[in-house]
């Protein structure tokens, strides 16, 4: 091919990669003699020229293999699929849900076995956090870390999204509302935490301790019972996810309370089950695929050298009948 375009091999390379310093005579030379010889580059040819190998990462830390399964991953996997499929990236889908999954996580980062790496559920001291800041590689966080910033991410307004949830049970006229947290290991389990109590305060209302419920159905059916037996005159309950916010209204049919005329529940990201729920959940959206989208759209640019900004994506309050 660098024959028929007349050029050493060298230019063609540069011309076929678009590096700089290739005339525009010879880079049309090069372009010309590709669409009479119908050359296709090799991609494994052109990674090992250009140190890059076509594809980017979501690496996801949590313990459980069917992570990936759970509604909320799914949405943020299609949207950072779409926006990677635009730019002719490769998703690679990782859980380091061991110590094995985690050194294979860290040897990724430090080998550069991907362009780039989307990072998402890190709990506190995860080891994950301190590899990411040292990978000679664009890394874009998904949330932020507990107790650091790093310099690319894309988050939700978890704060303010919990905040309009208490203030609107509130506005309900209920006056003994409890949370149900989530992880307090993770910043989402506490920025969520931070909302409630904040709105709690600023109506004069005492908060209730926080009761975690590790962001599964099973979790919040079970902090739900606990706040039961401690509390039996609550009238109101935040859950910082819609599948705690479901386990929440199982515990309470099964209690004999009527949501919401007993008891009123609104939960947090606007899922399916938060639709078919019994009754119908008020909850607070959060834009998941946009989540997934904009992390994806973040790390091409850091690839194709730019240097983008941290994202916060806004929430709104859906109100439906639960409260």
């Amino acid at each position: 091919m660098a024959e028929r375009a007349g050029v050493s091999r060298s230019v063609a390379s540069r011309a076929l990669n678009n590096a700089p310093h290739v005339s525009r005579a010879k880079r049309e030379a090069v372009e010309r003699a590709v669409r009479q010889l119908g050359y296709v580059p090799n991609p494994t040819a052109r990674a090992l020229a250009t140190r890059q190998t076509g594809a980017a990462a979501l690496v996801v830390s949590g313990e459980d293999p069917s992570i990936f399964a759970d509604p909320f991953f799914a949405q943020v996997i299609v949207g950072a699929s779409a926006a990677l499929e635009e730019a002719d990236l490769h998703l690679m889908l990782c859980l380091a849900a061991s110590d094995r999954g985690r050194k294979r996580v860290a040897e990724l980062l430090r080998s550069r076995g991907a362009d780039g790496v989307m990072l998402m559920a890190l709990r506190e001291d995860d080891p994950l956090a301190r590899t990411a800041e040292e990978a000679q590689m664009p890394v874009v966080f998904g949330g932020r870390p507990v107790g650091s910033t790093p310099r690319w991410y894309v988050d939700v307004d978890n704060v303010g999204g919990a905040r309009a949830a208490t203030e609107h049970l509130v506005s309900l006229g209920r006056t003994r509302v409890a949370a149900i947290c989530g992880r307090l290991d993770t910043e989402a389990g506490r920025a969520r935490y931070r909302g409630y109590r904040d709105a709690m305060l600023a109506a004069g209302l005492e908060p209730v301790p926080p009761r975690g419920g590790d962001f599964t159905e099973a979790g919040g059916a079970a902090a739900m019972a606990v706040l039961l037996a401690e509390q039996p005159d609550v009238d109101g309950v935040f859950a910082a996810n819609d599948n705690m916010a479901a386990g929440a209204l199982r515990t309470l049919r099964e209690a004999g309370r009527r949501v919401p005329a007993d008891v009123a529940v609104v939960g947090f990201d606007d899922l399916t089950v938060a639709r078919i729920a019994d009754p119908p959940l008020t909850t607070v959206r959060q834009p998941i695929e946009a989540l997934g989208r904009e992390m994806a759209r973040m790390l091409v640019a850091l690839v194709n050298g730019q240097d983008p900004s941290p994202l916060i994506l806004p929430t709104r309050l859906v109100v439906r009948s639960s409260a």
